[in-house]
Order: structure tokens, then sequence, then C-alpha cells
């Protein structure tokens, strides 16, 4: 359990880290983008390797397959939820407020699912994949930085930003002792559900917003640091 708590709050810390460089300084959208793609790579490579992959040697490909289709599916009612919110305000400054916190409960839909899953693996007595825990740390920084950048923007108090994500962070770290509570206790074929479930969550959010948001942001160069993203997660995924 310690060690699942550990891990957890390594993975998280990134979410606090990119919300502080947001603060004390501008970021340009280029280097938000490149960040993004790099992290859109690891996290392509996370699904591949760490969540398709494990989930059908641990259960039924078909509760995998269920997983992946609630995961995509409760990600993206979620997500709209979150887009209709942010989406009313009229005056420039409630709109940066809004998109900040946009993104902040956007990495706090994506950290659970991936946080549940190193919780998972560390139960199994697999260690912690570090192809995962890479991905996870590089893809939450560029929403951080962005969330904290937006919202200091619209006059956010920076204590306000800071605890904001601090406690984003410890939700996601109780993801990952949830995780591994629930792989000690549950059959391979829920395993497998929860490892769908992340992918699939993970699968839309990266489709739907870290992708083309890497694409507008970093350029046409996007694509090779996303590949570079996943070759250095795909050879760090057999480490653990």
């Amino acid at each position: 359990m310690s060690a699942a708590l550990g891990w957890g709050a390594l993975a998280a810390s990134s979410l606090v880290i990119g919300a502080f460089l947001g603060l004390v300084r501008p970021w340009s959208d280029r280097l938000i983008g490149l960040i993004l793609a790099f992290g859109a790579g690891g996290l392509i490579s996370a699904v591949s390797f760490d969540l398709a992959q494990e989930g059908a040697a641990v259960g039924d490909t078909g509760f995998l397959g269920l997983g992946l289709a609630v995961g995509a599916a409760t990600y993206l009612a979620l997500d709209r939820i979150v887009g209709r919110r942010s989406s009313g305000s009229a005056r420039d400054g409630e709109a940066a407020e809004n998109a900040g916190t946009s993104l902040a409960i956007g990495a706090f839909l994506d950290g659970i699912p991936e946080q549940m899953v190193l919780g998972i693996g560390i139960a199994a007595g697999e260690g912690v994949s570090a192809g995962l825990l890479v991905a996870i740390f590089v893809s939450n920084l560029p929403e951080a930085i962005g969330s904290s950048t937006e919202m200091r923007v619209a006059g956010t108090r920076s204590a306000a930003i800071r605890r904001l994500w601090v406690v984003v962070a410890l939700i996601c770290t109780a993801a990952t002792v949830a995780g591994y509570a629930i792989a000690d206790n549950v059959s391979g074929n829920v395993t497998a559900v929860v490892d769908g479930i992340a992918a699939g969550a993970l699968l839309v959010m990266l489709v739907d917003s870290m992708i083309p948001d890497a694409v507008r942001k970093g350029g046409d160069v996007s694509g090779l640091v996303t590949v570079l993203g996943f070759a250095v997660a795909a050879a760090l995924s057999g480490l653990s």
C-alpha cells in the first residue's frame, strides 16, 4: 500500500509542478504544444502496452472491450458537461477562468483512470511501469501549465490556483491506492474492465483534445515529437 501511495504521489506531483510553472512565467503556445505532443505519444504507448495488452492478458477480451466502451462513453459525457459549463460566459475574464477550470477538470478525469492502473500493476506484483509513469507525468504538465496560466490571466489568486491543483493531485494519488485495493480483491476480468475503462477514456481524450491541441499549438513538427514520446515510453514500458 505504501508503494502505491508513493508512486501515485510521484506521478501526480507533475500536476502541482505544472501549475507552479504556469504561475511563475508565461509559456508560449508552441512550447506547450510540443509538450502535449510528447505526452500524447507516451499515452498512446501506455494505452497499447500497459492497458489494452495487460487487460487482455489478465482477463477475457470481452471484458476489456466492455471497459473500453464504458470509459470512452463516460469521458465523453463528462467532457461535454464541462464544455457546456465553460462556454456560457460572455466576458473575457470569465471565459479565461472557465477555460482554466475546464483544463483542471480534464486533468482530473484523465488522471483517475491512469493512476488506478499504476496501483493495479503494483498490486499484481509487476512493479511500476516506467513507460506509464513517464507518460502520466509528462502529459499532466501542459494541462496544469495551461490551466494555471488561463486562471492567472483571469485574475484568480495564485494561492487559490495552487490549492486547486494540490487537491486534484491528492485525488489522483488516492486513485492509485484505490487501484491497488481493487486489484488485491477482485478477479482478472474486473481488472480487465478497469484497464479498458482507463484505455477508453484516454483514447477519447487524446483524439478529442490532446492531439488536436498539440498540432494547433506546436505546428507540423508535433507529429515527430509524438513519435518520440511513443518511442521513449515504449522503450521504458518493459522496465519496472
